[in-house]
């Protein structure tokens, strides 16, 4: 049986889009577009940096779908996806700080709940146009990062992946510490400027 990935694959370029709005929209998708853009791009190279545009637009599409249904339900429909202990944390996460919780699952290729995120941003109010500058801004470097991979390694891009899977963790980790730094600092001040 050909997972979801594959079969976006063999449509192409227009499969880039519609894999990223699937993903962005919060459906089910066990692969997602990081898989299928790199596989695309190592057979395609030429056409590579073309699917990751085409994966931010669909990611940015999907995200303001599920953006919008989240802002016309507001809260009932953020409490029914934040009944969980990660999505209560996720909730209190973004009631605190805002777009970053948007930003940095965003951008690490690591399974970070964006969705909790997504809907945060829709029933709490936060306008439409910052939401989707703040996603593009995480998924533009993420996917064509992803894009350059899979063109440079060709077909030993996922064997790269899977060689260096830790130096990428600890990659991500360190993009992720050095965003909680940030969120600290900017809580130190706004305490100090309220004091």
């Amino acid at each position: 049986m050909k997972t979801i990935s594959q079969i976006l694959l063999a449509w192409g370029l227009p499969g880039s889009l519609l894999i990223g709005i699937i993903d962005g929209a919060g459906l089910p998708n066990p692969s997602g577009p990081d898989i299928a853009l790199i596989l695309y791009a190592s057979q395609r190279p030429e056409n590579a940096f073309y699917a990751a545009a085409l994966a931010v637009i669909g990611s940015l599409i999907g995200s303001a779908i599920l953006f919008l249904l989240a802002r016309k339900s507001g809260e009932m429909y953020l409490e029914r996806h934040t009944v969980t202990p990660r999505g209560k944390r996720w909730r209190r996460w973004f009631q605190n700080y805002g777009l970053i919780t948007v930003f940095i699952p965003g951008l690490i290729p690591f399974p970070l709940p964006l969705k909790i995120a997504v809907v945060c941003s829709g029933a709490l109010g936060i306008s439409l146009r910052s939401f989707l500058a703040v996603l593009a801004a995480a998924r533009i470097p993420r996917y064509f990062a992803i894009a350059y991979l899979g063109r440079k390694l060709g077909e030993e891009s996922t064997t790269y992946l899977k060689v260096h899977k830790w130096d990428f963790a600890l990659i991500a980790l360190g993009l992720f510490a050095f965003a909680f730094l940030l969120v600290k600092i900017s809580d130190y001040r706004r305490a100090r400027s309220a004091a």
